[in-house]
């Protein structure tokens, strides 16, 4: 069974506790139709997994056939490599996905509440597994790590990931704020402020960030959401919404490369520069923060 319907009822009794938490302490961390939209998305990815995942299942079954190695999951030591394989792929797929906007359309449904809590944590995409994410794990079986021991790793990942949704945890002892995602790093990574944008994409492990340049420190709160927000509590607006974009750009596409562009492009690409990336942003922040150069004076 997927351990991840196994956590259904612990995910429920921790949404509830942080609610009545809201409520008891006028924390204001809810609002009825986005925490309503939240939980239909993540129903809609339950649902659409009892038919994926069986798929994905046999995928991995196919090139563990032709496995570089046989690694006994009986053995302590291969479970934790198996945690660290699929951390550190986690992380890589993770951030692809924030920045090649096919993924993006897929995971961008993850960013498009405005709140930050736990029902935040289950507004999963419906079309992540479709567009072939699972892919980036491919490797695992095809070194030695049987299928199930990779799903099952893969659902411990997205288990761990659900706590740190919230605002009423704000930082953890100093030795688990370096080494684990926690709820300060990943707000920062929900956060539409330029300072905070596509950082902090770990799972579990916020090492894989420090190590490859993607850690940001939590300082001013975070302002959630997307820079454009779509405005909708419709769950079918919201899994669908940017693969929609992704038609409108495509069918303007004047050439092959801009076809190419707005479809494996990062988000925010346009030909023209009528809408900008992150690094186009932070260049332009870049420059009108910059002090233009002192003229000097000519002695006459």
């Amino acid at each position: 069974m997927d351990p991840i319907h196994l956590a259904i009822p612990g995910f429920v009794l921790l949404l509830l506790a942080e609610v009545i938490f809201s409520a008891w302490d006028h924390r204001n961390l809810y609002e009825t139709k986005d925490a309503a939209s939240s939980i239909a998305m993540g129903l809609g990815n339950v649902f659409i997994g009892l038919f994926i995942k069986g798929v994905i299942y046999l995928v991995y079954d196919f090139v563990y056939r032709f496995r570089l190695f046989t690694l006994d999951a009986s053995l302590w030591w291969v479970w934790t490599l198996c945690f660290f394989a699929d951390d550190i792929t986690y992380y890589w797929f993770h951030r692809f996905s924030h920045n090649i906007r096919f993924y993006w359309a897929s995971h961008v449904i993850h960013h498009s509440s405005r709140r930050y809590n736990l029902s935040t944590a289950l507004r999963q995409t419906w079309t992540g597994n479709l567009t072939g994410t699972f892919l980036f794990w491919c490797w695992m079986p095809l070194i030695g790590f049987h299928p199930a021991m990779v799903m099952t790793m893969q659902a411990i990942s997205l288990i761990y990931q659900f706590w740190i949704h919230t605002e009423t945890i704000n930082r953890l002892p100093r030795p688990l704020e370096f080494v684990l995602n926690t709820p300060s790093h990943h707000r920062v990574h929900h956060s539409s402020d330029l300072k905070y944008l596509d950082k902090n994409h770990a799972g579990v492990l916020i090492i894989w960030d420090r190590l490859f340049g993607t850690f940001q420190q939590e300082e001013e709160r975070p302002v959630y959401g997307l820079t454009a927000n779509i405005h909708t509590y419709n769950p079918l607006k919201i899994a669908t919404h940017e693969w929609a974009s992704i038609a409108k750009d495509l069918r303007k596409a004047r050439s092959r490369r801009d076809a190419w562009h707005y479809l494996f492009g990062p988000p925010g690409w346009s030909p023209d520069g009528s809408r900008q990336t992150t690094r186009q942003l932070r260049e332009a922040a870049r420059k009108a923060s910059t002090p233009p150069p002192e003229i000097p004076l000519i002695q006459k």
